[in-house]
């Protein structure tokens, strides 16, 4: 297809402008806007026109399309998801001649807008120009290097479906996730630096950083900890240290490998139940020399959700002092069983905040979603779990 040529070919800075003009020679589409959305999650920016409205993920046929994952037209202007393995960057939307134009062209743009969402990640290694649009105001320096240690804030599988949010997103300091998809293991990685701005921030690369390094290397989770415990006691010398869960899913059985090395908290929603995984809890990673860690194993079924959040979430206090997990954590849970994981994260975030107030977040938060598919395992004794309190 010329279209998907001429993107390929382009400069990275002018990869949407090449696309509109391609589309409008190749299928007559009279506009084109690519909407990005944003750190925080509540709206979707525009790249061709920064000047021009943004289109808020409450309503309306663009968020419609974000939160749906399907194509939706609103007279002549077409939407489509710019995805890509459930990672949602944005939306394309294209203004199509008549109705007739924009039910023959519709599958073509769809399928345009899947090999964009491909070609973004390696456009923002080139340019700065989309990742500016991705923001409503100034990052601070920390929640830079959080964001960029990010592989993406979502994936989906054929067995799986995953998405996390950080908070506040532009000012965020230790929290931070991180996930890899290989054919038999998914593995998630939940951390809560100790310290403030910078301080936290590097902590937490450090981290990342090692326990990408031990995985890369083919190590199991037990010796993935160990090395980045290692690697944060010889830098820091247990002055800081990262509380940190680590989870690996086997997406063909659904055991998944635990090692609790500090705060965040792990929440099993099974069939409308709702619990708390039950792990032995070890130091965080760093505190202390030589710390020899163990996993723990739990079988899903399918169908489960796991949510991971930090103690951001747990400890949070509203104007009304009452703590968020005590009642509206599991309301906010129960209310989004339906939805997919980006969504229902971006849902707990939502009710988070408004529980707190118009005050800035006093710590850090992270929730992440795991929802397994299937398929199911031989023996799937039940979940080592109590309930949430």
């Amino acid at each position: 297809m010329a279209v998907i040529g001429a993107m390929a070919r382009a400069c990275a800075h002018e990869m949407v402008d090449v696309l509109a003009a391609a589309l409008h020679d190749e299928l007559g589409v009279t506009a084109v806007e690519l909407l990005l959305a944003d750190y925080q999650l509540v709206t979707l920016l525009p790249v061709l026109d920064p000047a021009g409205p943004a289109a808020p993920l409450t309503g309306g046929p663009a968020a419609g399309c974000f939160t749906q994952q399907e194509p939706v037209a609103d007279g002549t202007d077409l939407y489509v998801p710019v995805s890509i393995r459930g990672d949602r960057h944005g939306v394309l939307r294209a203004t199509l001649p008549d109705a007739g134009a924009l039910a023959r062209h519709s599958a073509t743009l769809a399928e345009v807008a899947t090999v964009l969402a491909h070609m973004l990640p390696a456009a923002d290694r080139a340019t700065d120009r989309y990742d500016r649009v991705r923001r409503t105001r100034r990052l601070t320096l920390a929640a830079e290097m959080q964001w960029a240690l990010l592989p993406g804030r979502s994936c989906r599988t054929a067995t799986l479906d995953f998405a996390g949010q950080l908070e506040p997103a532009y000012a965020v300091r230790g929290d931070g996730f991180d996930w890899s998809d290989d054919h038999d293991r998914f593995t998630v990685t939940v951390t809560n630096g100790m310290g403030t701005g910078m301080e936290a921030a590097t902590l937490t690369t450090v981290a990342i950083t090692a326990l990408r390094n031990a995985r890369r290397a083919g190590l199991s989770l037990v010796d993935q900890a160990s090395l980045a415990d290692q690697a944060l006691y010889s830098q820091f010398r247990g002055e800081l240290h990262l509380s940190t869960l680590l989870l690996q899913l086997d997406p063909h059985t659904g055991q998944v490998t635990f090692i609790d090395a500090g705060s965040p908290v792990v929440l099993l929603l099974r069939a409308g139940d709702l619990d708390v995984v039950e792990l032995a809890p070890q130091p965080p990673l760093g505190a202390q020399d030589g710390t020899e860690y163990t996993a723990q194993h739990v079988w899903l079924t399918p169908g489960d959700r796991l949510i991971v959040v930090s103690d951001g979430v747990t400890e949070l206090r509203g104007g009304d002092g009452n703590r968020y997990a005590e009642r509206a954590l599991q309301r906010a849970l129960r209310r989004t069983r339906a939805m997919a994981p980006l969504d229902a994260v971006r849902t707990v975030v939502g009710d988070l905040l408004t529980h707190h107030g118009t005050s800035p977040l006093d710590d850090d938060a992270v929730v992440t979603c795991l929802d397994w598919y299937g398929p199911r395992p031989p023996i799937a004794p039940e979940a080592d779990v109590r309930a949430l309190s």
